[in-house]
């Protein structure tokens, strides 16, 4: 008896190994990705500028590290006592102009060498709803508790969500041609904005999205994550303590449906090994000498060898 209605999914035709090297940028539920990809020791870059939700945040950053355009004086305020920048999540806010402007051009620096480096592009969109600053028009990543007035809301129309996804591949491209891109929708909800609203929010970046792949589909891809949480994983269970964020049960079920669609599975093998050896690893031994711990340690030895001769990026 079927207990949840499944999600069709169609495994790719350019997937990720351990040659690979993988970019992800986006939301929240990016990172969750990257560290499960970082888990099992697969080569990952993950949001360099932190958490950005909207697409056209997306693109902003991403359009420094094409036209290789440095962070100024004019990309950052001070509020609250700290320094900020509307590119930005704020863990790259800092004490000084001068440390926030070096994180951000660290950070654009680190975003083009690893897309230009990149065989995949993980891309997870949070919404269509952005706050853009009334006084220079820019919409921002991040508000930093800026006061309220200081920004206009408004839900991005689908037309242009297109031409934002659209300069959003292009800009991939350009850094690097052949790119394999993964697109999906968070499946976080923004019920601050309200139930409905978030709907609209989603149903805005899911038609935009399809529209725009389905111009290159044969190149770049999408993951169903929004809505395996909303239909295979309809249930409270699923879900964290603010009923809002998917729980860690959640996310591992996610990431095996990734997994087996989007991982090789000529590298199945060699992830169950980096998978034991890093719960060896984890395990915390309260002996320190003996004949069990020179056989934990053998172990812990052969298995890195192994892997580490194979994969010499490898380290544990």
């Amino acid at each position: 008896m079927k207990l949840s209605t499944e999600v069709a999914l169609k495994k790719t035709s350019y997937p990720i190994d351990y040659d690979s090297k993988v970019v992800c940028l986006g939301s929240c539920f990016a990172e969750h990705i990257s560290r499960k990809l970082e888990d099992f020791k697969f080569r990952v870059t993950s949001n360099p500028f932190g958490i950005l939700f909207h697409p056209e945040a997306i693109l902003n950053v991403v359009k420094k590290a094409v036209h290789n355009e440095e962070f100024t004086a004019d990309d950052v305020f001070h509020f609250n006592e700290k320094w900020h920048s509307f590119f930005s999540h704020s863990r790259l806010s800092r004490n000084s102009s001068v440390e926030i402007l070096v994180a951000l051009n660290s950070a654009k620096r680190e975003l083009t060498e690893s897309v230009e480096n990149a065989s995949h592009v993980e891309i997870t969109l949070g919404t269509s709803s952005i706050y853009r600053h009334i006084a220079t028009g820019q919409g921002v990543a991040n508000c930093h508790k800026r006061p309220q007035e200081h920004f206009e809301k408004q839900l991005t129309p689908i037309v242009e969500l297109q031409e934002i996804l659209r300069a959003l591949i292009s800009s991939f491209e350009q850094l690097q041609p052949g790119v394999k891109l993964i697109f999906t929708i968070s499946p976080v909800r923004h019920v601050k904005d309200g139930i409905v609203e978030n709907q609209r929010s989603k149903a805005h970046l899911i038609a935009a999205l399809h529209s725009v792949l389905d111009e290159n589909s044969a190149v770049h891809a999408y993951f169903p994550s929004y809505e395996l949480m909303m239909d295979e994983l309809r249930d409270y269970r699923y879900y964290d303590r603010d009923l809002i964020h998917p729980s860690a049960l959640a996310v591992d079920v996610i990431w095996k449906k990734f997994k087996m669609n989007f991982i090789s599975e000529a590298v199945f093998e060699d992830m169950v090994k980096v998978e034991k050896l890093q719960k060896s690893l984890a395990h915390r031994s309260t002996e320190t000498k003996g004949e069990a711990y020179d056989k934990l340690k053998a172990y812990q030895f052969k298995f890195k060898e192994e892997l580490v001769k194979k994969y010499p990026f490898m380290s544990f």
